[in-house]
C-alpha cells in the first residue's frame, strides 16, 4: 500500500510564504516524476509544478518565480517552497507522484490535499 502524506498547509497573509512536504511510503520499486496540483473552489484542479527523478521542473505560469519544486529522492519527499502568496494562490494543493511498485507495475498516486489559505 503506497500513500503520500502532505503537511505544510495553512494560513498566510499576503506576500508571506509556505513550504508543502509531500511524503511517499510503502511498498515502492521507485518513483518517476513528482508534481504538485491545486484546486480552488469551483475551479478545475490545475498543475502548479512538476520535477523529474533526475530534477527537471516545469512550473505553471501564475506561480513563475514565486514558487519552487525540490525532492529529496532518498527520502521519497517533494517540496513547494511558496513565496509572495497572493489571495489568488488560496486553494487545496495535492501531492502527485508516479511511482513503481515494481519494475512493470506503475500508477499515479494522490495526497489527501492540504488547505492554503492567503487572506489578511
Amino acid at each position: 500500500q503506497v500513500q503520500l502524506a502532505e503537511s505544510g498547509g495553512g494560513l498566510v497573509q499576503p506576500g508571506g510564504s509556505l513550504r508543502l512536504s509531500c511524503a511517499a511510503s510503502g511498498s515502492i520499486f521507485s518513483i518517476n516524476a513528482m508534481g504538485w496540483y491545486r484546486q480552488a473552489p469551483g475551479k478545475e484542479r490545475e498543475l502548479v509544478a512538476s520535477i523529474t527523478i533526475g530534477g527537471i521542473r516545469q512550473y505553471s505560469d501564475p506561480v513563475k518565480g514565486r514558487f519552487t519544486i525540490s525532492r529529496d529522492n532518498a527520502k521519497n519527499t517533494v517540496y513547494l517552497e511558496m513565496n509572495s502568496l497572493t489571495p489568488e494562490d488560496t486553494a487545496v494543493y495535492y501531492c502527485n507522484a508516479y511511482i513503481f511498485l515494481t519494475a512493470y507495475q506503475s500508477r499515479h498516486y494522490w495526497g489527501q490535499g492540504t488547505q492554503v489559505t492567503v487572506s489578511s
